[in-house]
């Protein structure tokens, strides 16, 4: 249950801020919204306000806007106004409303990591004092708690994180006399730090974090956004370029991975809901018939030849794409089945 809560919570986050983004855009530019779905199937319950029917549906598998004029197939309604409608707009008008929603999962994922500095907050190396001890780590045999501010390594004062890791270091595999200042009085215990993968010798400790302010934190957040996006661009051009192993995951891949976060906790579902909208803005913007970035190379097309592409030929060209995408993510979804049921076999 647990993980089906997690996972609606997620994806429900993800679809309504990618749509939302369509929306607001919409909206700006003055064309007329029929309706805003969270969901599809039957409705369960909605409202109408200005002119908008706003839905929540049964089924949390997606969300959709549905726009005046946006279907070239749909007849017009006289008494809704030319200009309210979709085709009516420029060029660069349509192209706004629709990189807006993959746009706005990049947003989503600065305020997530935002809100994580903020109220989590991050590994403060300008102190020694411990924020966590791993359990049946040397810290947890030799007696260190969390609180404990670490004034000395073998004798050697220690004032911040980089002296604390670089005195561990000092004397590898050996015992470790290790001052502590804990409630007004001061300790001395012995640990032997033991090597990691990395080759770090580490007594087991994490530094205390330190929360952020809101304009620090956000900056923080469209940092890591911006660096994350980078890295997952440049996987995707190695995969591309057999550099690296082709490596897809499905629905099923990712619910069973926010089940996992959820174990460790809210901050770890954030982290991961972060990374996940990161992974779908960058999808929508790729120029795939169907997705939102083929659309946008359409309507670049119409700006620089001054004519749109024949509305048939683009639905025919956007169709033919949204069933390979469906027959790609049904063989996706067959290989994380048998993944999760005979991988550790």
């Amino acid at each position: 249950m647990q993980t089906f809560i997690a996972s609606v919570v997620v994806f429900g986050l993800l679809i309504f801020f990618h749509e939302l983004g369509h929306f607001l855009v919409a909206k700006r530019v003055g064309i007329l919204v029929h309706e805003f779905s969270l969901g599809f199937g039957p409705k369960i319950i909605g409202f109408h306000r200005g002119g908008t029917r706003y839905n929540l549906r049964l089924l949390p598998l997606g969300g959709f806007v549905r726009m005046a004029g946006m279907d070239p197939n749909e007849e017009a309604d006289k008494d809704i106004p030319v200009e309210q409608t979709f085709n009516h707009k420029s060029a660069m008008q349509r192209a706004a409303v629709i990189i807006a929603g993959p746009l706005m999962n990049f947003v989503l994922a600065a305020v997530l990591f935002a809100l994580i500095l903020m109220v989590q907050g991050v590994p403060d190396p300008s102190t020694t004092k411990v924020g966590e001890v791993l359990a049946g780590s040397p810290a947890q045999q030799a007696g260190l708690q969390i609180g404990d501010v670490i004034v000395a390594v073998n004798n050697q004062p220690v004032q911040t994180w980089d002296q604390l890791v670089a005195a561990t270091n000092r004397t590898p595999g050996q015992p470790l006399q290790v001052k502590v200042r804990r409630d007004n009085q001061e300790l001395n215990l012995t640990a032997t730090a033991v090597k990691d993968k990395s080759g770090q010798y580490k007594m087991g400790i994490k530094p205390a974090l330190k929360k952020m302010d809101p304009f620090s934190a956000l900056a923080k957040g469209t940092s890591f956004t911006i660096q994350i996006s980078g890295l997952i661009l440049a996987f995707l051009g190695q995969m591309f370029t057999q550099q690296a192993p082709l490596d897809l995951g499905g629905p099923v891949r990712v619910v069973s991975e926010i089940g996992k976060a959820a174990e460790f906790g809210i901050f770890q579902v954030m982290q991961l809901a972060a990374f996940l909208s990161i992974n779908l803005g960058l999808f929508n913007l790729l120029p795939i018939p169907a997705l939102d970035g083929s659309r946008v190379l359409f309507l670049l097309w119409e700006k620089i030849s001054g004519r749109p592409v024949e509305p048939s030929k683009e639905s025919f060209i956007h169709l033919i794409g949204f069933g390979l995408l469906l027959l790609l993510m049904v063989v996706i979804t067959y290989n994380d089945i048998v993944s999760l049921m005979f991988g550790n076999r």
